[in-house]
């Protein structure tokens, strides 16, 4: 059960939902879980497949535009569709909602790499037959997404026809209530080619803004009669069948695009299909790959196997929608849905990053090469800012650009240009990567630390940042927000420490950093105003947040929630109430800035006025349970992120999964009730025994060593799997780690 999420029951208002639990990709491709045969007339399907990266433009439209103001916006594209096939038993199409459904199981197998669909179905005239399909995104060759389908006639069925398409022309999900989704601008793709020659079926499509293009090249493995016909960009091959016999189809898709693979996308196609290994094999090359993910990926626990299921599949789709190449990222829904439009937040480096940083760390790399990759488009974006120098990393976008037409939530969160800096210094950490530091970090940093030292300034001996936002969406354009100043203050002082340490580089004279710059930067650092409350105790969310009055949570009803939708941004601004953890979050990721007694204080504080109406929310809250102490409530906000999407609790599951919030599942659990931290001296860890669980362990890699970490009857024990002797911190008290001599430690 913990390595497979089925269902067996055709529930309609689940469908939408299942088709985002059970879509399958790859980090380059995804595919959203349809059905092949289709649904009804009147059922909307969001139906998708797309490519990471692969997008469009669109033009956005402001009743009052001023400077400033992003003229367009990226969206993720919907392209070329190879999902459908219709069956026939006798002329009698197959569909779920007619006729009688005997059995149905639908099962996503994480631990091999591939869904199955089993039916076995009665037709309103008695034709009986058992349809399996059998689909996967290949993790092995990125292009590829393959779909088997298996027919057993049961009843005297004379003849089984199997109808597959391949269609150019698509249309993006539109919904015009939720502000999460596209509410306009569906067409964003057209179909320029489709032909068929030498049994292979070849169709692009371009977007018009972008000129990006868009191929698939489709070869079917069958041994019925054939025929084809095309209708503008749609492709229809039709295989006939003796219902004497089990009939069997099989689907290879080949997508390639011009961000991966310049021009002659056929011709392309057409070479990775010649090298196409057969279905079987494929199934194993998927385990294999697996294999090693979750040797190194996998966290075990022993005592839950629903919140062990839920584990496996938030981590599984991490893996399979996280970019792994030179111009990708991961989006906020991943390669699942369309959901916030393919966009990439500092969702990647907060709460995504750092699962991939301890455990693969050159897809870690990777995510950190693409974000430099759009440091020009942040230094312009700085400009159009005002500012004379530096480089600010944009709210929502693609490929650089900023996407967030609404600035007081997306442009003003500059915090994010700390947070980019903050995971460059964590990879640092983590590798010990002098050339990355050299060829990467160093200039991050810089252009970073010289944003803050042009938007904030001093006055009576202290450093401040006005107007802006921090995380918390319910508090808007604020002065000396305490998340944004402290994040700030962390990048500074390391772009001061590596200056000193790079002053003579051929980067830093490039760069024109002066001693005099490099100075202020760290005066600033140390100047930071941080705000604080002495009759509280606590550490402000900002300059004004405490002289708001509190939100009535007592007399809003559930149907309120989440509050972005039924109230005016306005509203929420004059109210203390937050949308997400935002100065609790400031203490789990600069924690030495704060006391132990603030934080507490700070935490009980702002947990009364948080509604976690942002699924980023739970997690930091458990982290910092656990770290408090708090293990009650710490195991509670946990388990609110485990199984969030496969139980839809935010009932928004069907536009696509929350990544940030399964990459904070892993994060509540190795920061959170390991206690781990990542300290410029090395791991430091703080485990607390999780009472619910008989058996809790991972594995870390750090510094080309491979360890391994397990909390088992009140003992914590430390073993080095591979590389060379390590010291590590356990509650302060310095463990040496050597391979093959497990060290306990009593929690």
């Amino acid at each position: 059960m913990t390595w497979q999420l089925s269902n067996t029951a055709l529930d309609e208002q689940q469908l939408l939902v299942n088709e985002s639990l059970m879509f399958l990709g790859n980090g380059y491709l995804g595919v959203r879980g349809n059905f092949e045969e289709g649904y009804r007339d009147d059922f909307k399907s969001i139906h998708g497949t797309y490519i990471n990266a692969f997008h469009e433009e669109t033009e956005i439209q402001y009743g009052e535009k001023l400077f400033g103001f992003p003229d367009f916006q990226q969206k993720l594209a919907n392209v070329i569709d190879t999902q459908e096939i219709e069956v026939y038993l006798d002329g009698e199409r197959f569909s779920l909602f007619e006729g009688e459904i005997i059995n149905f199981d639908r099962t996503l197998h994480m631990d091999q790499g591939y869904s199955v669909r089993e039916v076995h179905w009665r037709s309103p005239k008695s034709q009986e037959a058992k349809l399996t399909f059998t689909r996967v995104v290949s993790f092995v060759t990125k292009e590829l997404f393959a779909i088997k389908v298996d027919v057993e006639p049961i009843s005297n069925v004379r003849e089984v026809k199997l109808i597959s398409k391949v269609k150019g022309d698509v249309t993006n999900y539109v919904e015009k209530d939720d502000p999460r989704l596209a509410s306009n601008h569906a067409k964003l793709l057209y179909a320029n080619e489709a032909k068929s020659e030498a049994g292979l079926t070849q169709v692009k499509a371009r977007t018009e803004r972008t000129d990006l293009e868009v191929a698939c090249v489709m070869r079917h493995e069958h041994d019925g009669q054939h025929s084809i016909e095309h209708n503008g960009y749609e492709i229809i091959e039709t295989f006939t069948f003796d219902g004497a016999s089990n009939a069997s189809l099989i689907k290879y898709n080949v997508y390639t695009d011009t961000l991966r693979h310049g021009d002659d996308l056929l011709e392309k196609g057409i070479q990775i299909q010649s090298k196409l290994v057969e279905f079987e094999t494929i199934l194993k090359e998927q385990k294999a790959y697996l294999d090693e993910f979750w040797r190194v990926s996998d966290i075990a626990i022993a005592g839950d196997d629903s919140l062990q299921q839920g584990i496996r599949f938030n981590l599984y789709h991490l893996l399979q929608s996280v970019g792994k190449d030179s111009v990708s990222n991961i989006s906020a829904k991943g390669l699942s849905g369309e959901g916030y439009e393919g966009h990439y937040f500092w969702d990647t480096e907060i709460y995504i990053f750092p699962v991939f940083l301890m455990t693969n760390p050159e897809i870690a790399k990777g995510l950190l090469l693409h974000r430099y990759s759009t440091l020009d488009a942040a230094r312009l974006r700085a400009k159009e800012m005002g500012h004379k120098k530096g480089a600010l990393f944009p709210w929502r976008t693609i490929t650089g650009p900023e996407s967030s037409a609404f600035f007081p939530a997306g442009t003003a969160q500059y915090h994010i240009s700390a947070d980019i800096a903050y995971s460059f210094i964590q990879y640092y950490l983590v590798t010990k990567d002098e050339q990355f530091k050299q060829e990467y970090l160093a200039e991050v940093l810089i252009e970073t630390a010289r944003l803050w030292a042009d938007t904030g300034f001093m006055k009576n001996g202290q450093f401040l940042i006005n107007n802006v936002t921090g995380p918390d969406e319910y508090t808007c354009i604020v002065n000396n927000n305490y998340y944004t100043n402290a994040m700030a203050k962390y990048n500074m002082e390391w772009a001061y420490k590596i200056y000193q340490d790079m002053r003579e580089s051929e980067l830093v004279q490039q760069l024109g950093v002066t001693e005099d710059e490099a100075l202020f930067w760290n005066e600033a650092a140390e100047k930071m105003l941080l705000p604080f409350d002495d009759e509280l105790g606590i550490n402000e969310q900002d300059d004004t947040f405490l002289n708001k009055q509190v939100w009535d949570f007592e007399n809003t009803s559930d149907e309120e929630y989440p509050l972005l939708l039924n109230y005016h941004p306005l509203t929420l601004y004059r109210y203390q109430v937050c949308k997400q953890a935002d100065t609790v979050l400031a203490h789990f990721l600069v924690e030495d800035l704060a006391d132990d007694e603030t934080i507490r204080k700070s935490y009980d504080y702002y947990e009364h006025v948080t509604t976690h109406d942002s699924s980023l929310s739970y997690c930091v809250f458990s982290i910092m349970a656990s770290k408090l102490g708090y293990d009650e409530k710490a195991y509670h906000y946990f388990n609110e992120t485990a199984r969030l999407d496969i139980d839809n609790l935010h009932k928004n599951t069907k536009d696509g999964l929350h990544m940030a919030n399964m990459g904070g599942t892993w994060l509540a659990m190795v920061y959170g009730f390991a206690g781990l931290r990542v300290k410029e001296e090395g791991l430091s860890f703080r485990p607390r025994q999780v009472k619910a669980w008989d058996d809790f362990s991972f594995s870390l890699r750090f510094r080309d060593r491979l360890i391994n970490i397990q909390l088992v009857d009140g003992q914590v024990v430390y073993t080095l799997v591979e590389g060379d002797d390590l010291d590590v911190s356990h509650f302060n008290e310095q463990v040496q780690l050597s391979v093959g001599s497990p060290v306990s430690k009593v929690l």
